[in-house]
């Protein structure tokens, strides 16, 4: 079903399409050295200068509601689309509206053609003419595959030697190029070449000799014997030019053709150019001989490109091997390597042929019985010819011409034992039709050069050879009518080639002939014939030559000595015994020629019937192929039988059954046989095209024969019109009654006199021969005069729907397989009765007799129980026969009564639903009735069938019937008269009675829909996809363009409405990007995050409550368990297309009617309606020209495809349908993708189709289409919300539902929406606003949030038209607020909070464009005349400033939109701006929260949140004082440090009772709760699971004192996951928090940043030259690569050295630095990486500059660095605002090495469970004897004296301490080894206890030498020393 193009579709203005083209992303318009608060004045300034947008009209003028919405309906309906459907993509093919496809027109088999021409041929020598055969030959299938073209090329001189023997010359024989048809290409197909020349004296090999010789070029060498040729070659020609020798051949393999060319580009410039491959041999040299074996895929002959070559080698003819057998070894011979051909010397020639693939119509084209084929415009130019195929296998075409030609091959004759000359053998063929000379036919083909037909032909003579084998092939046209005088008679003669006296030129030796008919039959085939020496007798031409005739003389005593094979190619003669039997015994019928002899068996009356219904059941014997080249004629006279029974000897011979029978077998097996060759429905072509095309009624009965032999073929069939009232007699009524059993057909009461009876029927109908083929060239030679034979007729339906109802067993089951072929074939016949008896214009129920229509009730009653009993057993018979049946009952309702149409449909959905309990696979079941119920609603009439226009008072009759006439003509004009509107929106009774078919169709999608129901997903696809294709159809369909009658038929489809508000949880939730889920499955799960993504716009859970009172909202949809349940949830593409539907009707029904329906619907279902109205708002959102690239048309189906592909695998219900449909497109000879079916594109624009690659028009086509789809589903969703709002104005009771129109609304306003809509949306919400003000500013603070940040949105919008309508909206917005309660705080604090929000979150936000909006809106203020002297317009002007202040700050965001640490920085400086603006500061957190999770930094997403949950906590405290609440900040200490800085700035700056303030909905108990929660979420995101304990510290007061269990379980719940987490990871390697990096900014070039230092923060695990690469890259990027520099170590940094010109970066990685009393705090991993404050660096360093030195000379610096927060904070970098350091002296370096080793050595000593291989390798670096710089050597330096300086006593000491610890360590840590070693690291050990020994030997001395100085009392001032080490005194502690 194609659907047109929607010619109003134009390009929908989408804000996307503006974008694309700016980047205004590198716009800078504010220094960053500036404040983020630029100054108030500049701000105004520019604001000022800035111009507004087109005031909108009428504005500001007030009228009334009424008035203004008459406005906006006229509006919104001015250039709609009328056809919603033909913007979505058309249905499948397999679930489209079902029309029965038009089979294709019957026509002969034609194969792949190429064209042949051949253009030259030239020998060295030219002395003779030369003649060509070309023939094709499969060497594989051993068979001649053409018949022969024969051709001359010789010059005129050569034709004139010929000329005595040719007078005259028929264009026809001067063809050179000829059309070959090849059906089955295959590698081993060879163009053979054969020439032949004039006889002359001498052997082959001697004649061909001067060829193979001489050169035309040595000619004066030659010249005396080149004119002795000549002479002789003349002499030759005068004498013997009628006979011909063969003289040579050669082949062309023609696979080499195609594939040296095929890969060839065909666009190729020089394609035309000539290819000379030289000969076979040369051409395959080159092409190497591993091509020989190509399969036969590669043998494409319809697409190549042409080749002209030129052959040079020609081989020699062997007198003795020229029978097709040698051939075929010489061809396959030709394909090997190292052929013998090879070896001989060839003849050299050149033969110039071009081959090409055929043109589709060639001009001037003979057909193989040489007929004009159009176009011919020139009869006088030379003729292309079109060769006849000798298909190498078989090929099932019927006949279509008439064809009659007969092929005779003479293959060998053996007269060795012939006495007398017989040497130079000819053998004359005649075709003869008496056995006088004179009766010679001219009906042989001529060959080249000659007349068109001749009256015998001869075969070439091979030169003195008593036993030759011949190649010559004689093409004959024999007449029709044959008799059995007409026989080919043979003639041998030898033919003198000498000249010599009284020696006649030819003599006879020898006769012999084939008689041709012989019973009636063509003979055919091989024959070995013996030939007489003398002339045979008079009468011969009636027997055989095998008969012993009396005084004959035979050759070799009678034998077989002359072999010849006849072959025919014939529409006439079937050449099947069976065939033959069948239709010469109906021919004996129709003749009435008694008595008849066949065979042996000599046809009387009395054996007639016997024979006749033998011959019938024998027709399954038959070949194949024949039947179905005889199909039309073998159905026309089994059904010709069946309609008119014939009378033998005055008795009616009834041959219902047996012709039945023959048929359905006949059907049965032809579908087998021919699985290829099918539709969709299993459908044959060649069965449904003779339904379609050949099938008639035969209008007359069989009568006498014509008196004249005319021709009746093709006559115009002419219908007579009976004009009588009774079919049959009454006396043939068959002796039934209600009862099927007992109507046996053959069970007929015999007539009282059936003269009488026939002369009755006969009346005086025209005498009218019944156009059949097979009698059609019958011309009629002997008549036989018969007296008038009496005829009775039955009808072909009504005897076919008898047989059918009482056929059994075998023949029931054919004709159940083929159930298609007798429905269609009953249909048709009921037609052209109706036709021809004028019964059209009858009342349906008196057209047919009641027992027809009780055999149809049996019948379609028996195969609903088929389908219902069998459709597990038999999948693929039964969906056959269930379509076959839709299709039957879809006729039938344009014929008969429909209330009977309708009743047989109940009874078939009677017996599918009584199988439907018990059924194991009810799945399949209910498909099968699916598509049962969509083949018949396709019906034409449909809409009209539905009694579209009647109201719903029950009918009179349970299905009614109108009469055809008036169905067709009723007009659609009675409206619904006012009753229950409900029950035409419900499947009522009342409504499923009056429109019978859409209620069937509906309740089937409503059944399969249902959430407990089975309907799994391929389920859903069809029922849904049924519905989609009607609506589509009545979209397309030219009759119903009249909106009202839209409106009518919009009525057959309300039901729609409800079913899908029903299934509103199982359609895919398209708001959500992420996979299909059950909608509002989230929704209810207690525990669902608040949406973090986006700050104000409400959450998905929100927007589906649809009530605006806090507390219903979760449970208004409290929909039972299933709404989780997977298996019922629609996949995307089907809730689109129901969704589309559901628009369909939503835009088509009668508006008034629906707002009857609307206001009878309770509040719940309003609000559910008003759910389904925003997904589909998301549904059909415009999703971009660049999506529509990127999806490429394909992931959306296949993905789904897939998923039903594997469903239906594992539920085993795949339709057999699909799998047959599949297979045979597998089988298709030519590949899938040539199957037509499958490749037909339904709509100009299938968004589906399969192909990837789109061209950009296409795709920019699409994008149009889609856009437009998306404008009219959203104006569709406005039309409704407006029917659901003028209910509301009717009845106060509905008002909860306006926050429900209004999300609508808002999330309308959200998407991706064109223009032209967002015009229309705007109006309404005006609308909207002006008649319930109290909604917004009153009731619900979340929608004039929302309504705020949309409008907002839409003054950014590149689209003037959308920012004056976005403009006006907001301008009346505040003006409404301002009205109601003289100022409009709540609107401006919205506005404010949006703008900030905005900017916050959005990518591509306009600026630019915003500044004109709020100009436009200041101007709306200047020009308000009302309020001029009110102080509204000062507000205004406050706020437009504000806001204008806001968008400045943001421009600088925008800039740093690329460095997220800048960005970050920003947003913190902006939010800082607005600490005495509660809510906006709130909203900017919530950014950075925001941002941070966008990026992955978990932790300071939940400070940002802690922030916002501590700030609203402060506001909260203030407001009230709740005991279970947190009393502000202070309470958050212990999540953060930092949180202290959110308390409240002191009370007269600000007071959250003020109007307006803290007015967002987090400012609240359950916005504390969700902040929270997301806070907690985060932390857990970031496995800061102890973090996520203190927020739920604060959390479970509240839920303990709101007695919430529920919540207070799943705390716990998610509090004992995160200790367990905590328990299972407590040595903190599994989860790493970050990594700190100190980064110092030098140079003008930063700005702000000049001279700055912070501590960044980084994922964990980064390394420091991850770091240095991404600063570096973002700043080379954006300063230029030469001008950043990195400085590479961390010593400080003189900025006098630097270039003032560079930026330069010093990076160093930093560790957290706690004092030793913080360690004892701070014991956890977790401890240590949390409320970070100080940093430390270590740099090396010596006295002398260089960086490292020996023990003694080296220094170390301890840089602590402060931050101004503690990490982790609200931002990833913080400001160092101190630094200290401390150096240490050598000694203490080595105080601290030592600590360390130590420290390594107890770690693994004590780890449990014990890693023996780390503690070696600690052991060995510490006892180690090769260990450089080792313990020893520190020892040894630092502990052999005593230090001079008294102030190193203290660290010497320490040292001496450190060793004892070490000593003491490392004997622990060699005990743990000798424990854990095995046997084979004994020795090992022992070493290292040896390295041990020694070292504590060598120790001993030095550890024991204590200083006595610090043995005694220091005095007091000696621990007042100052040493840079001790600076930090209030830091450290001084350790003894």
């Amino acid at each position: 079903m194609d659907i047109p193009c929607p010619l109003s579709i134009t390009q929908s203005l989408y804000e996307s399409y503006s974008k694309g083209n700016k980047d205004d992303a590198k716009r800078r318009s504010v220094s960053l050295d500036e404040t983020p608060r630029g100054s108030w004045a500049s701000s105004i300034f520019d604001l000022k200068n800035s111009s507004p947008d087109a005031l909108l009209p009428s504005v500001l003028e007030r009228a009334a509601a009424e008035d203004m919405d008459r406005r906006n309906t006229e509006a919104r309906l001015q250039g709609r689309h009328s056809d919603l459907l033909g913007l979505y993509p058309a249905p499948d093919e397999d679930e489209a509206v079902e029309r029965c496809s038009v089979p294709e027109v019957p026509k002969e088999h034609c194969g792949q053609r190429i064209m042949v021409k051949c253009l030259s041929l030239k020998f060295e020598i030219e002395i003779e003419p030369i003649f060509g055969t070309l023939a094709l030959y499969d060497v594989k299938e051993k068979k001649k595959i053409s018949e022969n073209f024969y051709f001359d090329l010789n010059s005129d001189q050569m034709k004139g030697l010929l000329k005595p023997h040719t007078p005259h010359v028929a264009i026809s024989t001067l063809a050179r190029s000829a059309i070959f048809s090849i059906t089955y290409p295959s590698a081993d197909i060879f163009l053979v070449i054969k020439l032949e020349k004039v006889l002359q004296q001498g052997d082959i090999g001697e004649c061909c000799e001067p060829y193979m010789v001489m050169k035309e070029s040595d000619s004066s060498k030659h010249k005396e014997k080149l004119e002795k040729l000549r002479l002789q070659a003349e002499q030759s020609c005068s004498r013997l030019g009628y006979f011909r020798m063969p003289f040579a051949w050669t082949a062309i393999h023609l696979l080499n053709i195609v594939s040296s060319v095929g890969g060839l580009d065909r666009s190729d410039p020089d394609s035309d150019s000539e290819r000379k491959g030289h000969g076979t041999w040369n051409e395959r040299k080159k092409k190497g001989f591993e091509r020989m074996s190509v399969g036969d895929e590669m043998c494409n002959f319809a697409t190549f490109r042409p080749a002209t070559l030129t052959v040079t080698n020609f081989f020699k003819q062997e007198g003795d091997r020229l029978s097709d057998e040698d051939l075929y070894k010489y061809l396959a011979d030709m394909r090997r390597p190292s052929s013998v051909l090879r070896r001989l010397r060839p003849v050299t020639a050149q033969l110039k042929i071009d081959i090409s693939p055929a043109p589709d119509s060639p001009h001037y084209c003979l057909s193989p019985e040489l007929l004009h084929v159009k176009p011919y415009p020139d009869l006088r130019v030379r003729p292309t010819k079109d060769v006849l195929e000798f298909p190498a296998r078989y090929v099932y075409t019927p006949h279509t011409t008439y064809r009659n030609l007969l092929y005779v091959y003479p293959q060998s004759l053996n007269f060795s034992s012939r006495q007398g000359s017989v040497r130079n053998i000819a053998v004359k063929v005649q075709f003869m039709a008496g056995e006088d000379p004179s009766q010679a036919l001219p009906v042989i083909f001529g060959k080249s050069s000659c007349a068109e037909f001749m009256q015998d032909a001869y075969t070439p003579i091979i030169y003195h050879n008593k036993s030759p084998e011949f190649y010559e092939e004689m093409k004959m046209r024999i007449p029709a009518n044959l008799t059995d005088n007409h026989h080919l008679l043979f003639t041998f003669f030898h033919i003198s080639c000498q000249p010599k006296q009284n020696t006649p030129l030819e003599t006879p030796v020898g006769y012999t002939w084939i008689p041709l008919m012989q019973h009636g039959r063509l003979r055919t085939g091989s024959f070995s014939l013996p030939v007489s020496v003398e002339k045979p007798p008079p009468s011969y031409s009636v027997l055989t030559p095998d008969v012993q005739l009396p005084g004959m003389k035979w050759v070799d005593n009678h034998k077989g000595v002359f072999n010849v094979e006849v072959t025919a190619a014939s529409s006439v003669h079937t050449q099947d015994p069976h065939l033959d039997k069948f239709f010469t015994l109906v021919y004996v019928l129709e003749e009435y020629s008694f008595p008849f002899r066949l065979k042996d068996v000599i046809i009387t009356e009395a054996n007639m019937e016997g024979e006749l219904k033998a011959s019938m059941a024998a027709l399954r014997g038959a070949l194949l192929d024949t039947c179905v080249q005889f199909l039309h004629q073998l159905l026309n006279k089994l059904i010709q039988l069946i309609i008119y029974p014939p009378v033998i000897a005055g008795q009616i011979v009834n041959l219902g059954r047996a012709a039945f029978e023959s048929m359905s077998l006949l059907v049965n097996q032809i579908h087998k046989n021919l699985e290829g060759n099918q539709d969709q429905h299993g459908r044959n072509n060649l069965l449904a095209s003779y339904i379609h095309y050949c099938f008639r009624l035969p209008t007359a009965e069989p009568a006498i024969p014509p008196t004249a032999g005319t021709q009746s073929y093709e006559m115009p069939m002419q219908y007579a019109t009976l004009s009588r009232t009774t079919v049959r007699p009454s006396s043939l009524h068959l002796s039934r009654s209600k009862s099927i059993s007992n109507s046996n057909p053959d069970l007929a009461s015999t007539p009282v006199s059936p003269d009488e009876e026939v002369q009755r029927i006969i009346g005086s109908k025209a005498k009218d021969r019944s156009c059949n083929r097979m009698s059609a060239f019958l011309d009629s030679v002997a008549l036989f005069s018969v007296p008038t034979r009496q005829i009775t007729k039955k009808l072909l339906h009504e005897e076919l729907a008898l047989q059918w109802v009482v056929s059994t067993s075998a023949v029931r089951e054919a004709a159940l397989q083929q159930a298609w072929f007798f429905f269609q074939l009953m249909t048709k016949s009921m037609t052209h009765h109706l036709f021809l008896t004028s019964k059209l214009d009858v009342a349906r129920r008196q057209r047919f007799p009641d027992r027809f229509v009780d055999d149809i009730a049996a019948l379609v009653c028996a195969i609903s129980a088929d389908i219902a009993n069998r459709y597990q057993k038999d999948v693929e018979l039964v969906e056959r026969l269930n379509s076959s049946l839709a299709f039957f009952l879809n006729d039938l309702l344009s014929l008969v009564d429909r209330g009977f149409v309708f009743n047989l449909i109940r009874s078939y959905y009677k017996q599918i639903a009584n199988k439907l309990h018990t059924a194991q696979n009810p799945s399949s079941l209910n498909a099968l009735r699916v598509d049962f119920t969509r083949i018949v609603c396709s019906h034409e009439h449909y809409v009209v069938l539905n009694l579209p226009c009647s109201t719903l008072s029950p009918p009179a009759s349970p299905s009614p019937s109108t009469s055809s006439t008036t169905s067709q003509s009723s007009a659609f004009s009675s409206m619904v008269q006012d009753q229950g509107v409900a029950t035409m929106f419900e499947l009522s009774v009342p409504f499923r009675q009056q429109h019978f078919l859409s209620g069937l169709l509906l309740a089937e999608l409503s059944l399969i829909l249902d959430p407990d129901g089975e309907g799994v997903f391929f389920l859903h696809k069809k029922a849904i996809s049924a519905v989609h294709s009607l609506l589509c159809s009545h979209d397309a369909d030219p009759r119903y363009t009249d909106p009202q009658v839209r409106a009518h038929i919009a009525q057959l489809y309300l039901p729609l409405i409800p079913i899908v508000m029903d299934t509103l949880h199982q359609l895919h939730d398209f708001s959500d990007s992420s996979p299909a889920r059950c909608r509002l499955a989230a929704a209810h799960a207690d525990d669902a995050d608040p949406d973090s993504g986006s700050t104000i716009s409400q959450s998905v859970a929100m927007a589906i409550a649809g009530s605006p009172l806090p507390h219903v909202k979760a449970n208004l949809f409290a929909l039972p368990t299933v709404a989780g349940r997977q298996s019922s949830s629609l996949s995307a593409e089907c809730s689109r297309t129901l969704l589309v539907s559901f628009l369909w009707v939503l835009k088509n029904a009668d508006a008034a009617l629906l707002e009857r329906w609307v206001s009878d619907l309770s509040v719940l279902q309003i609000n559910r309606l008003l759910d389904l109205l925003h997904l589909c708002v998301s549904c059909f959102e415009y999703k971009g020209r660049k999506a529509l690239e990127r999806i490429n048309s394909l992931t959306f189906k296949k993905s789904q495809d897939m998923k039903a592909r594997l469903e239906e695998a594992i539920l085993g219900t795949i339709g057999a349908r699909q799998e047959m449909v599949r297979r045979c497109r597998e089988r298709s000879p030519y590949g899938s993708q040539e199957n037509v079916r499958w490749r037909k594109n339904v709509t100009h624009w299938r968004q589906n189709t399969d192909r990837v690659d789109k061209t950009k028009a296409e795709v920019e086509q699409e994008s149009v289409v889609d856009g437009n789809l998306a404008t009219e589903a959203s104006l569709i969703v406005l039309d409704t919300l407006e029917v659901v709002v003028k209910t509301v104005v009717a009845s106060e009771l509905k008002e909860s539902v306006l926050g429900g129109v209004l999300r609508v609304l808002l999330h309308s306003m959200a998407g991706n929406q064109s223009a032209l809509f967002l015009q229309h949306c705007f109006t309404t919400q005006r609308a909207l606003v002006f008649k319930f003000p109290e909604m917004l500013f009153e009731e619900d603070t979340e929608l004039c949030a929302d309504l705020c940040l949309r409008l907002l949105r839409h003054c950014s919008s590149s689209v003037g038209s959308v920012r004056s309508h976005a403009s006006a909206s907001l301008y009346l917005l505040m003006r409404q607020n301002f009205e109601i309660g003289n100022n409009f705080a709540r609107v401006k604090m919205q506005v404010t909070m949006s703008l900030s929000s905005l900017v916050g979150t959005s990518q591509n936000f306009n600026e630019e464009h915003l500044r004109r909006s709020l100009k436009t809106i200041l101007t709306y203020a200047e020009e308000d005349l009302e309020l001029r002297d009110t102080p509204f317009p000062e507000q205004v002007q406050d706020l437009v400033f504000n806001l204008h202040m806001i968008l400045t700050d943001t421009v600088k965001m925008k800039e740093h939109q690329q460095d997220p640490e800048m960005l970050i920085d920003l947003m913190y400086r902006i939010a800082k701006g607005y600490q005495n603006s509660p809510d906006l500061r709130l909203t900017w957190l919530q950014n950075m929260a925001g941002k941070h999770s966008a990026r992955g930094n978990h932790a300071e997403a939940a400070h940002c949140l802690v922030h916002s949950a501590a700030l609203v906590a402060e506001y909260l405290n203030m407001l009230e004082d709740c005991r279970y609440l947190p009393i502000g900040c202070v309470t958050f200490q212990n999540v953060s440090s930092n949180v202290l800085e959110e308390s409240a700035v002191s009370d007269d700056v600000l007071s959250p009772e003020e109007e307006g303030i803290c007015a967002g909905k987090y400012f609240s108990e359950s916005g504390l709760v969700g902040l929270l929660e997301q806070a907690a979420a985060s932390f857990n995101m970031a496995a800061m699971y102890e973090a996520i304990n203190e927020v739920y510290k604060i959390l479970l007061p509240i839920h303990e004192a709101n007695r919430d269990f529920k919540k207070l379980a799943t705390v716990h719940g998610k509090l004992q996951d995160a200790f367990n987490k905590v328990y299972n990871q407590s040595s903190g390697w599994e989860r790493m928090f970050g990594t700190y990096f100190r980064v110092g900014f030098y140079g003008c070039r930063f700005g702000d940043l000049d001279d700055q230092e912070f501590v960044y923060k980084e994922p964990s695990i980064t390394k420091l030259a991850e770091i240095s690469y991404r600063l570096e890259e973002f700043y080379s990027e954006r300063f230029g690569d030469d001008m950043v520099e990195i400085i590479k170590d961390s010593n400080p940094v003189d900025k006098n050295k630097l270039d003032p010109n560079k930026a330069y970066l010093q990076i160093t990685y930093v560790e957290p630095f706690f004092d030793t009393y913080e360690l004892k705090e701070r014991i956890t991993y977790f401890d240590k990486n949390y409320n970070l404050r100080t940093f430390m660096y270590c740099t090396p360093f010596t006295l002398d500059g260089r960086a490292h030195g020996d023990l003694n000379e080296q220094y170390k610096r301890k840089s602590i660095l402060t931050t101004s927060h503690a990490f982790p904070y609200i931002k990833t970098r913080i400001n160092v605002i101190h630094k200290e350091e401390i150096i240490l002296v050598p000694m203490e370096v080595a105080i601290e090495d030592m600590q360390k080793k130590t420290q390594e050595l107890a770690f693994a000593t004590i780890q449990d469970p014990a890693d023996a291989k780390m503690l070696q390798m600690v052991l060995q670096g510490s006892v180690g004897t090769t260990v450089n710089q080792g313990p020893l050597e520190v020892a040894q330096v630092f502990l052999s004296d005593i230090p001079d300086d008294p102030k190193l006593f203290r660290h010497h000491n320490k040292l001496r301490l450190c060793f004892k610890d070490f000593t003491k360590r490392c004997e622990d840590a060699l005990r743990r080894n000798k424990a854990l070693i095995g046997p084979d690291q004994k020795e090992y050990h022992r070493e290292m206890e040896r390295n041990y020994n020694k070292l504590k030997e060598a120790l001993g001395p030095l550890i024991n030498r204590k200083i006595p100085q610090l043995y005694r009392t220091l005095p007091a001032l000696a621990t007042q020393t100052q040493r840079n080490s001790f600076s930090r005194s209030s830091l450290r502690r001084v350790d003894c």
